[in-house]
Formats: structure tokens, sequence, C-alpha cells
């Protein structure tokens, strides 16, 4: 751990030292949960002396533990000590008083070892199995959010900014009234290391889109998707507006969604997917065949909560099937390029209410597949005889329990972690399905 003092000492030396350091467990749900540590106590975090249940990976949406899992208090709720993973160490410019955020992971209290339960370490595993085949990914994340005005309860509605267009698609004006909070966002995105490229704003009422720079840092740019979400909510406050990733926050407006571009190059830092043809080539097709032929396994990860489902709909900007086009933002798998450097794929199923680390997981793991099996890839989109594919389900328990029996969601997540995951998202349905609405209410009491 000296190596975490070095860097905490340079950050100190940077920043002065902090008043507390926010310890940042990603959970299951891509839900920051950890400690305050006072900044003055981090040898304590050094030398292995913070500690977390390990259950808090697991929790569920409320932030309940989950017996099915077969964690928590069943067994106990056993402790694993919090590491911090080194270079995550950033100051916090939107907080009051000089505070600093770190992220962190839990050693497993029986085998010493980062915990199984750690979707980072779930795409570092993806990410390795890449590079026993001399392969480096390369990525490019789009996140979509609404910025709303503050609410006085969490049962309260979203309303959008004032003044927001219905239709505020590429609107400049737009942007320049919400100038303010906009520049806010992209300083502290370059202050914490976040590589954000453009910003605009998108087609709902209040809702906007950032594209993050291609990097072969996989792991930075699932941090980056993460981070960011924190980092735009932290600096709506301060701006007396709420924001939120929510996959579909308005019923008549677009929902948020993540997209990702994805290449791959060889250690000669050659793009696999470019043979020079000009065409969209052998090895381009196979990574897009095993997209689409893991899609409707993996769908629980890319939608993973109730309100994820309701994002898909057809003739929109968030496709709902798993078909592909060339340039064609209908298609669930979208081919921005063919040749040259620049040949990739963009997957456009997943929302924005998604844990990154999973779902680039998930994307790597059906592009490999499509690598090593190169599976039938049926005609694109664009084509005036493609047959039209059938649409990813609309029903979250479908969804789930697919992914709960599927092989390749065991080959990609392994069979432990894919069953405490289906097990959470069946929690999570049953907290939330068993709860009669207000529309059922307005709907049916006096009626029936």
């Amino acid at each position: 751990m000296s190596d975490f003092l070095t860097e905490y000492a340079a950050y100190c030396e940077t920043h002065g030292r902090p008043d507390r350091i926010e310890l940042m467990l990603c959970d299951i749900n891509a839900v920051l949960r950890g400690k305050w540590l006072p900044g003055d106590d981090e040898k304590k975090l050094a030398e292995g002396m913070v500690r977390l249940p390990i259950s808090t990976y697991a929790a569920n949406i409320l932030g309940a533990e989950v017996s099915a899992t077969g964690l928590g208090i069943i067994v106990g709720d056993p402790d694993g000590r919090i590491v911090p993973i080194p270079g995550t160490m950033k100051p916090v410019p939107w907080a009051k008083g000089n505070m600093a955020q770190i992220q962190v992971e839990m050693l497993d209290p029986e085998t010493g070892e980062l915990s199984e339960l750690s979707s980072r370490k779930l795409l570092a595993n993806m990410v390795d199995r890449f590079h026993e085949k001399g392969w480096h990914p390369v990525l490019a994340s789009e996140l979509e959010f609404y910025l709303i005005q503050p609410r006085n309860s969490e049962d309260d509605a979203p309303v959008p900014p004032v003044r927001s267009p219905d239709a505020q698609n590429y609107d400049l004006e737009v942007l320049e009234r919400m100038k303010d909070v906009l520049d806010d966002i992209l300083e502290v995105s370059a202050i914490q290391g976040l590589a954000t490229d453009t910003l605009i704003a998108e087609y709902g009422p209040g809702q906007f889109e950032v594209n993050f720079h291609h990097t072969d840092d996989v792991m930075k740019a699932a941090d980056t998707a993460l981070l960011f979400k924190r980092l735009v909510r932290g600096v709506a406050r301060n701006h007396g507006l709420e924001a939120t990733f929510m996959a579909k926050p308005y019923a008549d407006f677009p929902g948020n969604g993540m997209h990702l571009h994805a290449s791959v190059v060889d250690a000669d830092g050659k793009n696999i997917f470019d043979d020079g043809s000009g065409k969209a080539s052998d090895t381009l097709r196979a990574a897009v065949g095993g997209t689409l032929e893991t899609m409707r396994d993996l769908h629980a990860i890319f939608a993973p909560h109730l309100n994820s489902y309701r994002r898909y709909r057809p003739m929109s900007f968030s496709p709902s099937a798993p078909d592909w086009g060339y340039d064609n933002r209908a298609a669930g798998v979208r081919l921005p390029e063919v040749k040259g450097p620049a040949a990739r794929l963009e997957h456009r199923i997943a929302g924005a209410d998604v844990n990154p680390y999973l779902v680039i997981t998930a994307i790597l793991g059906g592009m490999l597949h499509g690598l090593e099996t190169n599976p039938d890839l049926p005609l694109p989109l664009d084509d005036p005889n493609a047959e039209t594919a059938p649409r990813l389900t609309a029903d979250w328990i479908r969804a789930v329990d697919r992914f709960s029996q599927s092989d390749i969601a065991s080959k990609i997540f392994g069979e432990r972690y894919r069953d405490i995951y289906s097990a959470i998202r069946l929690d999570e349905i049953d907290q939330l399905t068993n709860e009669i609405s207000q529309v059922e209410y307005r709907a049916y009491l006096g009626r029936l």
C-alpha cells in the first residue's frame, strides 16, 4: 500500500490535504457505496484497516441485501478489506470544503484476493481474454441524461428546466441557455481527468448527450462512464437542478441510452476490422454476428430495471431488436465506419441506467464469441431483402429468466455471478411489481 501513500502525498501537494476522502465502491447496480474517511487517516486505508460487508457489492436497487444471493446475514455478513484502486484519487470540485474521492474494491475474506463480486474484475477478466489472443479493444462511450427542476418528493414526476422546447434536437440556443451548468460539467470533467469530447442538446426537453474520446484503456472507459454520472448529478445540484440517467423518465420523450463504439487492434496497433477492401471485413462481420447472437441472452444486462423496458419503442432512436445496419441509427448494432483505423461497430441497445462495467463486458463478450465462432450474419437493415428481426422482449421477467439460464452469460460472467445477478433482479421484480400503481387506481378502482 506504499503506492497509495505516495499517490496520496502527491495529491496533497497539488490540492492540499482533504478534509475527508470518499471511498467509493461500485455495486452491481452501479450505485456507489462506501465510507467517508478523515483526510488525516490515510494510513488506516493503506494498512487495510477499513472494511465493509462483502455483501455491499450485491445490494438490490433499494440498498437491501438479497438472501437468495447466498450473501449477507444468512452467512454472517462477513467483512471484506477495502483496498484503493491506484490512480483513481480525484478532487470533488462540486462539494463544500476540500474533499477527495477514490475508487475502492474489496478483498475476499477467505481467499485474500479481489472479490469475484467486483464488476471491475469481470471486465478485467474479459480484457485479459482479448489480450491472450494478441488483441486490444478500443472503446468510446456516449451517455445521455436529462436535467430537471428540483423535486420536493421522490414521488414527484420530472419537470424540464424552464424554456426547454419539447424537441431541442441539436439546438444551440438550448446549449447557450444552459451554458453555466454545462460549462461546469465539462470543467469538472477535465479536473477529474474524464476525457469528454462533444456535448450536444439531445432530442428531449432538458436532454443532453456527451461523447467520450476513444481509448485502449478499457477500464478507464468504464470508470469514466461511472464517474461522469456522479459528477453530473453533483454539478446539477449546485445549479439548483437535478440530473437523471434513468432510462425513460418521460413517457412521451426519448429515453437515455449508453452507446458503445468498439474496435479491436492487434499488437502492432492495426485495426483488425479493416482488411483493406473498403468494405465490412469478415472479422468485423463476425464481431457483429456475435453481438447479435448473444443480445437476447444478455438483455438483462443492457436493460437491468423495470423502467429500462419503457425505452424500447419501434421507429425511435432506441433500437429494440438484434439487427444491424450501415450508418443506420434504427439498428441495434450500427457500423459508422468500415474501413481504416476508425472501422468499428456501435452497440446501441443499452440504456444509461446500466452498470458500465457489466455492459462493456457483455458487449466485448459478444464480440469475442463472434470472432471465435463466426456465426451467420443476417442481411443489414439497409438491404431491401432484409427480414425483420423479432424484437427483444419488453417483458422484464422474461429477460431475467433467459439470462439466468444462459450458457453464454455463464461463460462471460461466470456461473456464480450470473446466478447472483439474476437473484438480485428477481428480488427487484418482486419489490417493484407487487406495488399497485396510481394508474391502476385511476383506471380501475372507481369503475370495477
